[in-house]
């Protein structure tokens, strides 16, 4: 997987050759992915990249930074940027994440307003909503309902529900302004359809970065995300989110062997023996499990050492957020 240091998408990364190019009607753009918890942003960034850049787990809130990925065909290259759930925080890694997911809209070319059409639209649906019709009034919206798969039954009233989510003036008739896709990203039913409907609302313009690039975020931080992956899956509910990962060694031994060396942080002192497990035996099945897609990441052995270290209340001290990188880059004055 070819990577790029973590950075903003500014006209100052490198992109491609200025000599390489392009066919005549060529598009390019970037397509912010915005939805509460858990609606499987993360899922349909990997399923459109047919990789896994971007961790997922059942719980909510898994995904905390912008994920940049990048799709490049002959006649587009489409720029995603998978987003954290928006929802009401409650600590200050919450407020974080749900700025970050706020500050991608103005960046979009295109937005995706991706919701669980197996649920009813819930109040975090609506605030979404709120936000796209101030800060997206200009931009093309996609309703994209997804895990259609799952919804049995009212699937009329469902769909009703959601579309009365959209900015629609006194005096309108459908279609509604907000171009509407049924999908279901883990099944992959109408992704092509989905695609086809952001493409064409990108602006004709040559590439922003190389064919071969997928995504921006270091390997470094693709595999503390993977080690945190884990520890969501295989962790009780009331400690996951509390865990932040940090690499903090990386030496590639030879060719065919590199060692890391993370430290999982968590909150409390009661947290820790409940990571570490009976003899150490929860942090070899985390261990265990990230080892296994590392070394398929990598594409060669791996030697993962583990730790795990306290630092209360991270989540709510700003130092400590900076620290571990959760901290707000600047804002953007403009990509052209």
């Amino acid at each position: 997987m070819n990577t790029h240091p973590a950075s903003e998408p500014e006209p100052s990364i490198p992109g491609i050759p200025e000599y390489e190019e392009v066919p005549p009607g060529h598009k390019a753009g970037f397509v912010a992915i915005i939805g509460k918890p858990n609606v499987g942003k993360s899922t349909l960034l990997n399923a459109y990249l047919g990789t896994k850049i971007a961790i997922v787990s059942p719980k909510p809130q898994t995904t905390r930074h912008r994920i940049l990925g990048v799709l490049t065909r002959p006649d587009a290259q489409v720029i995603f940027m998978d987003t954290p759930g928006i929802h009401q925080p409650f600590h200050k890694l919450g407020e974080y994440m749900v700025e970050v997911a706020r500050r991608a809209i103005p960046d979009a070319d295109v937005v995706v307003f991706l919701v669980d059409a197996s649920q009813w639209p819930d109040e975090e649906d609506r605030m979404i909503a709120e936000l796209l019709k101030e800060q997206a009034a200009d931009k093309p919206v996609i309703l994209a309902l997804n895990k259609i798969d799952l919804l049995k039954s009212d699937r009329e009233a469902h769909l009703a529900a959601y579309r009365a989510l959209a900015p629609t003036p006194p005096d309108a008739e459908p279609p509604f302004p907000w171009e509407e896709v049924q999908i279901s990203a883990i099944r992959g039913d109408n992704l092509d359809q989905l695609l086809e409907r952001i493409i064409a609302h990108l602006p004709e313009g040559p590439r922003y970065y190389d064919p071969e690039m997928l995504t921006d975020q270091p390997m470094q931080m693709i595999v503390a995300e993977l080690i945190r992956e884990k520890a969501l899956l295989l962790l009780r509910e009331e400690v996951p989110h509390g865990i932040a990962v940090e690499i903090t060694d990386w030496v590639d031994r030879n060719p065919n062997l590199t060692y890391i060396a993370a430290t999982i942080y968590v909150e409390k002192e009661t947290h820790k023996p409940i990571v570490i497990g009976e003899n150490g035996q929860m942090l070899k099945r985390i261990g265990a499990a990230a080892r296994q897609e590392i070394e398929a990441l990598l594409g060669h052995a791996v030697y993962l050492e583990l730790w795990v270290k306290v630092r209360k209340n991270w989540r709510r001290d700003p130092e400590q957020l900076r620290r571990l990188g959760y901290a707000l880059p600047r804002e953007r004055k403009g990509r052209r």
